[in-house]
This record gives structure tokens, sequence and C-alpha cells, in this order.
């Protein structure tokens, strides 16, 4: 189980150290497996993300309410295969919504 986790976190973590379009905020000693944050920058893009990802069924990315940004739970029962779903989509949302 441990394998498939650190799979599916690496997947995710490395998909946002590979980017600038999104921000992951937690250093990378201290970052989770199960729990993924990660923000663009800009609080209205973050709730648009979250909007059109719930279109997507890909549902409570929403981050913690006093932190914001989003948050990727990926605990045991998530398979590789809603990961990869995830950074698809993440990386068609940052191709359809361009910085500023």
């Amino acid at each position: 189980m441990k394998a498939k986790n650190e799979r599916k976190a690496n997947l995710l973590y490395g998909y946002l150290d590979s980017q600038d379009y999104y921000i992951a905020p937690v250093q990378k000693e201290s970052r989770s497996m199960m729990n993924v944050t990660f923000v663009t920058g800009d609080a209205e893009l973050d709730k648009a993300f979250v909007k059109a990802a719930e279109q997507e069924g890909l549902i409570n990315l929403k981050g913690h309410r006093s932190v914001g940004g989003m948050r990727a739970s990926i605990y045991n029962a998530m398979p590789y295969e809603g990961v990869e779903k995830l950074v698809d989509f993440m990386k068609k949302f940052a191709a359809e919504h361009p910085k500023v």
C-alpha cells in the first residue's frame, strides 16, 4: 500500500514541481503523501479551478477554509487513475486559463 501511495504522490508532486502555473506551498521535506495542497496564486482562479474540476467529476478539491487554494486527498481508496485524471485536468485548466 505504501508503494502505491508513493506512486500517486510522486505523480502529482512531480507535475506540480515541473511547471510554474500551480504552486505547492509546503516544503518538500514536509509534504504529505495523502493530502496534496496547491494554489494558483490567485484566489479567484482557485475558485474557478474548484468549480471547473467539479464539473469534470473531480470533487472535494477546495482547500481548508483558513488556508484556501486546493487540496487533493489521495488516500488509499483513490486509484492511480484518479490522480492521472486530476493531473490531466490541471494541465487542461492551466492551458485554458492563462495567468495575466
